[in-house]
């Protein structure tokens, strides 16, 4: 059982350290943002926005709902189903600063100068794997740790509405969505 937690733990205090990161990154890419391009700073804020509200929600689960099975006697039928929140959790999370990265990368192009979204912003897929390799060690870090659409734990990841799906499922359970 601890085994387990603790096995749990690690893979999800990486995630957390370095969303965390990306977030405090981002927080400077908004200040230099031009003042003039209100349809960039919007879509910045709205990505990071939920970006950070994800995290918090992971962070929140983690701290308070794994407490009951630390401070719990032996093993508990219970934390299977932490488990699969968990990994919903992450995989949301991870989608939403996936989104983010890929949109600081591309220069907020899925967005145009008169506010409207682009048909890239509207594509199944934004050219998920395409770092341009301008160095630094963040970014190809979370672009590492963040690329799976398939979860360490037999889910995957909707692309239209993040939702966390079982492994066998052919669609999105929430949206429908077919899953590629």
């Amino acid at each position: 059982m601890f085994h387990a937690i603790f096995l749990v733990l690690s893979r999800l205090y990486d995630l957390i350290v370095e969303c965390r990161r990306v977030l405090k990154w981002t927080y400077a890419y908004g200040f230099y943002l031009a003042e003039h391009e209100h349809a960039k700073k919007q879509f910045f804020e709205y990505l990071q926005g939920e970006a950070e509200s994800g995290l918090e929600r992971l962070h929140q689960c983690a701290e308070k709902e794994l407490q009951v099975f630390l401070n719990g006697d032996g093993p508990s039928k219970d934390f299977n189903d932490f488990r699969t929140k968990l990994a919903g959790l992450t995989s949301v999370t991870r989608n939403y600063f996936e989104n983010l990265v890929r949109a600081l990368e591309n220069g907020l192009c899925d967005v145009d100068s008169n506010g409207a979204a682009s048909s890239k912003a509207t594509g199944s897929k934004n050219a998920a794997g395409s770092s341009k390799g301008r160095g630094g060690r963040g970014k190809g870090t979370v672009r590492a740790s963040m690329s799976s659409r398939i979860t360490d734990d037999n889910h995957w990841s909707c692309e239209q509405c993040t939702y966390a799906n079982v492994r066998s499922a052919t669609a999105c359970q929430m949206c429908n969505q077919p899953h590629r």
